[in-house]
């Protein structure tokens, strides 16, 4: 079992280099977590990177500290930058602007990654690289952990058909680049291929995604990083606290009554303050939601976009299940 694992490890740092070296750019921001920490130990063997981390001044931010060491390990160029709450604002209009979308959840990790890629375009830097696509393929989401093999499976072929990716087009809007080394045609193919036993294992008491990409880095990383566990962008950078903040802002009378407005005109159910917050910058940045289901698909009941016929989650306001 040792041999074959270990034999799983040399292919997938093999792939993971020839990716990384098919997609090399002139910085990338760097978490601190699995994924981006092992793009930049291997990008920095070919180029001179510079690495940017982003937090929401003066509120919880994990991702700081480890990128800070990640940084500090490889000798890196480290730029951090901690942004305020109107520059959070502007990111968020952007975001929403851009990726069409008022789903929470999606907002809370896009305008981060926004204000990453500004930081980077304003140092000069026209390309990043970023860890997107690693949780989809090796199961780095928690939720997966309690799968049985056959369930793993099928839900790691789901999330990779709807993989949605933001930065992307975050960066074109901004006149740059960005490149997902994980998301590598071999590198997936190997990824897709992979017994499910070696992606969810336990290690140390603890169950563990991505367990044989940790395993393939346990020994040229820091500890701390290879066995840190998932932590969204949100709560790496410190915007989960958005969610708070909007119920702090906006008074339960006024929430019941545009929730209502909304539902009467739009046809838009508003599940909580923060997403009444999203949807009135999408009403202004987008406008409405065209009530036309494309060939082969379906409507969203919660407000009223196009959606795939087998889709069980809304890209546009992020009702589950559908």
């Amino acid at each position: 079992m040792e041999t074959m694992i270990d034999e799983v490890c040399r292919k997938l740092r093999l792939l993971l280099d020839e990716a990384v070296r098919r997609n090399l750019t002139e910085g990338i921001l760097l978490s601190g977590g699995l994924d981006t920490s092992i793009l930049a130990k291997v990008a920095s063997k070919y180029v001179s990177l510079k690495a940017f981390t982003v937090a929401f001044k003066n509120k919880p931010a994990p991702d700081v500290e480890y990128a800070k060491l990640m940084a500090s390990h490889l000798k890196l160029k480290h730029t951090t930058h901690y942004f305020d709450e109107n520059e959070l604002y502007h990111a968020i209009s952007a975001s929403i602007k851009t990726i069409k979308s008022f789903d929470p959840h999606v907002i809370r990790n896009a305008a981060p990654l926004f204000i990453g890629l500004r930081l980077a375009r304003e140092e000069g830097i026209n390309s990043v690289m970023t860890g997107e696509g690693c949780d989809e393929l090796f199961a780095g989401y928690p939720y997966l952990y309690e799968l049985d093999r056959e369930q793993l499976r099928l839900q790691l072929h789901r999330l990779w058909k709807i993989g949605m990716f933001p930065e992307i087009d975050l960066a074109k809007s901004l006149g740059m680049e960005v490149k997902l080394p994980y998301l590598d045609a071999k590198l997936v193919s190997f990824a897709m291929e992979l017994d499910p036993d070696l992606k969810v294992r336990e290690e140390k008491g603890r169950k563990m995604g991505k367990w044989i990409v940790r395993k393939a880095f346990e020994d040229t990383l820091p500890k701390s990083i290879v066995w840190r566990e998932k932590v969204g962008i949100e709560f790496g950078s410190g915007t989960a606290v958005l969610t708070s903040i909007f119920n702090s802002r906006i008074s339960n009378t006024e929430f019941e009554r545009k929730k209502k407005k909304y539902h009467d005109e739009d046809r838009v159910v508003i599940r909580d303050k923060e997403q009444l917050s999203y949807y009135e910058i999408f009403k202004s940045e987008v406008g409405r939601i065209p009530p036309l289901i494309e060939q082969g698909g379906k409507t969203c009941p919660y407000c009223n976009s196009s959606v795939s016929t087998d889709a069980t989650y809304c890209p546009t306001c992020g009702a589950y299940p559908l």
